[in-house]
């Protein structure tokens, strides 16, 4: 069968015991990363005096999914094959879903052993009393993506949470002011770990007191929703509306994605 195993995002004690228990029995390990993973063992194996006898480790990561997935037979998994992204949860931000989907579709049996999570931990310590939210991981580097992004991240009718490298810290929080500087948002840095700490504050004032810093660390962002009182327009809706179909057609793009003059040309053919 296969186990996904979550990992801890900085504090070794965050294993449970059911994790540890998946990679003492692990036939086959799939790591995004074979050196991290061969050296959390280590730090568990002196840290629980624990004998971890699997040496069959192999990478699966995004770059060579694809490739592996095809090379896959059900056979494989009548050995004990384990799952274990560089720290916490499989799936979340981090490869892992495609072997799952590989289990489904192929009848294989799997289980995930729930674990460390920095997106659920940052909720709970954000003090938003809101219970839902949007995961949306890491925004795009730059462009156009990167805009549209942070846009639905900023019109989202539920809390937003992101990820953040430290070197695009400034620029994320900067971006948000632009949008909104009266927005609170929630900052937790090093979950789990020896220099863990947490801000919480309007978007201008979170931004007038890093902007001189030197930002080290990984970084979750909570952002406070839209206090919108009215219903979100859907498709259907932009459909009904008495405007020029190419207007029509401009607003129906944004929000499906697709060919702006594919949509005009539907549109002509039903009237």
């Amino acid at each position: 069968m296969l186990t996904l195993v979550p990992t801890p995002i900085g504090n070794l004690e965050d294993i449970s015991q059911r994790a540890l228990n998946a990679f003492l029995e692990a036939e086959l390990i799939y790591c995004e990363d074979t050196r991290v993973t061969k050296k959390l063992l280590q730090l568990l194996s002196e840290k629980y005096n624990l004998n971890f006898k699997c040496e069959d480790f192999r990478s699966f990561h995004s770059h060579n999914e694809n490739q592996i997935l095809k090379k896959l037979s059900p056979e494989d998994f009548n050995k004990n094959i384990v799952y274990a992204s560089d720290a916490g949860m499989p799936c979340v931000s981090d490869p892992g879903a495609t072997l799952v989907q590989y289990c489904i579709d192929n009848s294989i049996e799997y289980d995930v052993i729930p674990g460390a999570n920095a997106v659920l931990t940052a909720f709970a310590m954000s003090g938003f009393i809101d219970t839902e939210f949007t995961f949306f991981g890491f925004l795009a580097h730059k462009g156009k993506e990167r805009h549209q992004k942070l846009t639905k991240v900023m019109q989202n009718n539920n809390l937003s949470i992101l990820y953040e490298s430290p070197h695009r810290l400034l620029k994320t929080i900067e971006e948000i002011k632009n949008i909104d500087e009266n927005r609170i948002i929630f900052l937790a840095k090093e979950i789990t770990k020896l220099h863990q700490k947490t801000y919480k504050n309007t978007a201008l004032n979170i931004y007038e007191l890093f902007k001189n810093e030197n930002i080290r660390g990984e970084w979750v962002i909570v952002i406070e929703n839209t206090q919108t009182k009215g219903e979100s327009l859907d498709i259907n809706d932009i459909k009904k509306l008495d405007i020029p179909p190419k207007i029509k057609a401009k607003l129906l793009s944004k929000m499906t994605g697709k060919n702006t003059k594919e949509i005009y040309q539907e549109l002509l053919d039903k009237n």
